[in-house]
């Protein structure tokens, strides 16, 4: 596939505008899952790409690579606004980090010292809740900057809000 997309790109990039080469200015940053499902997203938000720093992992974590994005976007970038998209269905939701853990153990045969976790969670609310939490209190987001959490249904394709666990900032 690799060598199927570097073959695409060698045509299709004739007909890229230069000047989406321009410094971004993204006005809002989003983290969400990189499950494929999500990857459509933004015109499901009425979103253009222009306008968003899109920040995706594996489970929405908030760890110190989204932070340090976090920092990034809304300090060097200057987005006003933080969002943060779990949705159900997500793998993490399938396995504890100790039995994955065990299972590569096993399969390898090896003791790894990375990742120290893999964040599995149960419960896509609660986890968006925890990492609202973690952006809120991070020194470095600006206490202006609105930041607010949601679950996509993968299945009908809405976005529901979930409530912070302490008062907005």
């Amino acid at each position: 596939m690799i060598d199927d997309a570097v073959a695409a790109n060698a045509t299709l990039a004739d007909g890229y505008d230069p000047a989406r080469g321009g410094r971004p200015a993204p006005k809002m940053a989003i983290v969400t899952c990189a499950d494929p499902r999500l990857s459509g997203i933004l015109p499901l938000l009425g979103l253009a790409e222009a306008d968003v720093d899109m920040i995706r992992n594996v489970g929405t974590v908030v760890d110190d690579d989204v932070i340090r994005s976090l920092v990034i976007s809304t300090q060097v970038l200057r987005t006003k606004e933080i969002m943060i998209i779990n949705h159900n269905g997500c793998g993490l939701t399938t396995f504890t980090d100790a039995d994955l853990e065990q299972r590569l153990r096993d399969e390898t045969g090896r003791l790894p010292i990375a990742p120290a976790r893999f964040y599995a969670f149960t419960d896509a609310e609660a986890n968006t809740r925890e990492q609202v939490a973690k952006v809120r209190q991070h020194p470095w987001i600006p206490a202006e900057v609105p930041v607010r959490g949601f679950v996509f249904d993968v299945d009908t394709g809405r976005l529901s809000e979930v409530p912070p666990a302490d008062p907005p900032r």
